[in-house]
């Protein structure tokens, strides 16, 4: 027999899904987003969104190659990677600097660990974390959005989350004129990530994602409902100094983060349980790190912080074996 048989315990149901399939799903959900970013940040948002693609699709072939593993960029795992990093990039990034990410994404926080399904953190986030820190002046660098036909020039400004904090540490109170701009921070037309900054983009992109059973609901929610109602309790002690709870969700990579990064199949508890508490774990942190930190944003570093703890949640959160008490002792 050239082929051997392998016998494993029931259940043997397929679900019919596999990796390719799924990729091409999120790729999909994902081009409202990439959309909006073009439209508002024009070819400089197209060529971030090119370069860390390509780049992480290089990266992938080089290491496999040198490693002497097969070539798997045509599941599309390194494809996403590359997307959801320039996702978290500003639209002004130079080159070199997406690029470095990239490289950082695929070798070190993926294929180091042995490839996909075997990285502990998300690699898209490890690589814009380490770029936030190695390069914070080109991380920190915002663009004014410019709508396409505007005929505009990209100008350098701040994010509403940065200016609220700025504001707060000089004068101790967050400008009103902050909380008024919903309609845009919803729609996308603020400075920020390019990918980050239209929550309807990505929400559009999510309900595909659910309306596929590719996401639930429980890793979003929890997130999301967590944010809010912490961010509540400070904006209603001290309003003139905290933002509201809308303004958390709307400003920033919260959404982007709640669904597309903090979802990641193979960073996150793989139990119901697990996931409510990752959820919960990554809105409490966000909320501290944002109101008491020394960036104004906390997305990142929340989940990179709970994928660190997942292996710790799986253990306490692993259904009890039927027929077996809590200790595992058969009853």
């Amino acid at each position: 027999m050239s082929k051997q048989l392998y016998l494993s315990s029931s259940p043997h149901i397929h679900s019919g899904d596999s990796t390719s399939k799924v990729m091409r799903a999120v790729l999909y959900s994902l081009l409202p987003a990439c959309a909006v970013a073009v439209y508002f940040f024009g070819p400089a948002a197209l060529t971030v969104l090119l370069i860390a693609t390509l780049g992480c699709l290089a990266t992938e072939v080089v290491c496999q190659r040198l490693m002497g593993q097969p070539v798997t960029i045509a599941d599309g795992s390194a494809a996403i990677t590359g997307v959801l990093l320039a996702l978290n990039l500003p639209p002004s990034s130079p080159w070199w600097l997406t690029l470095l990410g990239a490289v950082i994404a695929i070798a070190i926080g993926k294929q180091v660990y042995g490839g996909l399904g075997s990285n502990p953190f998300n690699p898209a986030l490890v690589a814009r974390v380490v770029l936030l820190i190695s390069f914070p002046v080109q991380m920190t660098t915002w663009s004014s959005p410019t709508p396409f036909g505007s005929g505009l020039d990209l100008v350098t400004t701040a994010t509403p989350l940065g200016e609220w904090k700025n504001a707060v540490m000089l004068t101790g109170q967050m400008p009103p004129e902050l909380q008024s701009g919903m309609a845009d921070y919803f729609l996308g037309n603020m400075a920020g990530c390019i990918g980050e900054v239209s929550a309807l983009a990505l929400l559009l992109g999510a309900g595909y994602l659910f309306y596929k059973r590719i996401l639930t609901w429980h890793i979003p929610a929890t997130f999301v409902g967590t944010v809010v109602l912490f961010s509540s309790v400070f904006w209603l002690v001290n309003p003139d100094k905290y933002p509201n709870p809308l303004f958390h969700l709307l400003t920033g990579g919260l959404v982007l983060g709640a669904f597309y990064m903090a979802t990641d199949m193979v960073t996150t508890p793989v139990s119901t349980k697990g996931m409510l508490f990752f959820g919960v774990g990554c809105g409490v942190l966000t909320v501290l790190i944002r109101l008491f930190g020394g960036y104004p944003e906390g997305v990142s570093f929340a989940i990179l912080l709970m994928n660190a703890a997942t292996p710790l949640i799986d253990r306490y959160s692993r259904p009890k074996t039927f027929g077996t008490s809590r200790q595992g002792v058969r009853s």
